[in-house]
């Protein structure tokens, strides 16, 4: 039987991401016990130190009413009288990619960490203090988190999986990709209900 690897390319700080969230756990029991999920940093935005404008900022509270009104997920606005926003998501994605640094078992815990904080509980994942701090919210050894976040290993990882994400034509999040054989399927581009997405799972695993 032809082993079957899930690429789940995301930005842990995409609105549609967290959307997807429930799909994506939904899914995953469904998946052969020889299966592989690899999740890949996708990048909305690069890293700045520059307040959002009120114009983007008014931009992406609208995302998170099409994301609440389409999923039901749950957004707390306070995040934008509460912080400072920043259009900046690099540093989310390196510290899913440091997490991993200490066990892969980590990612995923990191990942809803980051959308915790950041939807629910009006934190600010773009800086870096945050994602200590959640880093140490999680179990992980935050010092050595911290002197990872920034490091050449770190920035390497992030590189290539841009890298892999180009190479796959992937260009928004969250894309749910399988790969069986040398072959690649796309399940889903963008936020699609659970159903649809087992649907094709499951027609690829019949291949």
């Amino acid at each position: 039987m032809t082993g079957l690897t899930l690429y789940y390319i995301l930005d842990p700080m995409c609105s549609w991401c967290y959307g997807f969230s429930p799909v994506l756990e939904a899914v995953i029991p469904h998946l052969p016990a020889a299966a592989a999920l690899r999740y890949v940093m996708g990048g909305l935005a690069p890293d700045s130190a520059q307040p959002m404008p009120p114009q983007m900022q008014q931009y992406v509270q609208q995302h998170w009413r099409e994301v609440a009104a389409r999923t039901g997920a749950e957004f707390n606005f306070d995040f934008w009288s509460v912080c400072t926003p920043v259009r900046s998501t690099y540093p989310s994605c390196r510290a899913v990619l440091a997490a991993g640094l200490q066990g892969q078992q980590h990612i995923g815990p990191m990942i809803k960490a980051i959308q915790r904080a950041y939807y629910r509980q009006a934190r600010n994942p773009s800086l870096e203090a945050t994602l200590v701090e959640l880093a140490a919210e999680i179990g992980l050894d935050a010092a050595r988190f911290a002197d990872e976040l920034n490091s050449p290993e770190v920035a390497r990882r992030l590189q290539e999986d841009f890298q892999f994400r180009s190479r796959l034509g992937v260009q928004g999040f969250p894309t749910l990709v399988a790969e069986k054989g040398d072959k690649f399927y796309g399940l889903t581009i963008g936020w699609a209900p659970a159903e649809v997405v087992l649907q094709r799972l499951n027609k690829v695993q019949s291949l």
